[in-house]
């Protein structure tokens, strides 16, 4: 399948060029939302390439400002909500700011355009925050393995090169705890390292990995 070039797909970029299931409806309701501390701040893959930086505005609120970077300096902002369903943490991520500033570097040149484009969530399952990030995404080739095969297992729309779930929150946290563990709908696990800080004139870096082997 094609990448989907629409405005709020920026997040195609976490999954090196696939495409995140999309929902209409958040995971979360106010009483799923929680806040890590340990979120927060800026993970980086082991290639350097890609930086994922965690805010929260408003501590001790519960949103928080996520933003993601590419090995290519392009950026997106989202609002990500930390979800815990039964003993299992999910983050719902929700585009925050689209690219109308001048100085946005993903600015787009038709601008009218966006209003037809409708901002949908996507959900990451969260294995473990520290010592490193480990995290699943999804991806929507991935997802259609699924639905081709139980065309039930959570409600959905067809839309140009693809699908967006039209499930309501209680269906979708139903449907992500059933196939939590379940590569078509959580993929490969992506493991980030946090940033550490610097000192004047040394390069960026990361962490190392201190955990035991095996975890």
């Amino acid at each position: 399948m094609n990448t989907k070039k629409f405005l709020f797909y920026l997040l195609a970029a976490l999954l090196g060029g696939c495409v995140p299931v999309m929902s209409l409806h958040p995971l979360y309701t106010k009483e799923d939302v929680v806040f890590e501390k340990k979120l927060l701040g800026t993970w980086m893959q082991d290639d350097n390439e890609t930086i994922w930086e965690f805010k929260c505005p408003n501590e001790p609120g519960k949103t928080y400002k996520f933003t993601f970077s590419d090995k290519e300096g392009q950026k997106g902002s989202f609002d990500a909500h930390l979800t815990k369903l039964q003993d299992k943490l999910f983050l719902d991520v929700y585009p925050g700011e689209p690219p109308w500033d001048e100085k946005d570097p993903n600015r787009l040149v038709w601008p009218y355009n966006t209003l037809f484009l409708i901002p949908a969530h996507t959900f990451i399952k969260i294995d473990s925050i520290e010592p490193q990030l480990k995290m699943r995404l999804t991806d929507d080739d991935e997802m259609e393995k699924l639905l081709k095969e139980d065309p039930n297992a959570v409600k959905h729309e067809s839309v140009k090169d693809g699908f967006i779930l039209t499930a309501s929150t209680k269906e979708l946290q139903a449907f992500v705890l059933k196939y939590a563990d379940d590569s078509r709908l959580f993929t490969n696990e992506t493991v980030l390292s946090r940033k550490k800080a610097k000192a004047p004139n040394e390069p960026n870096n990361i962490e190392p990995n201190t955990a035991p082997k095996g975890q």
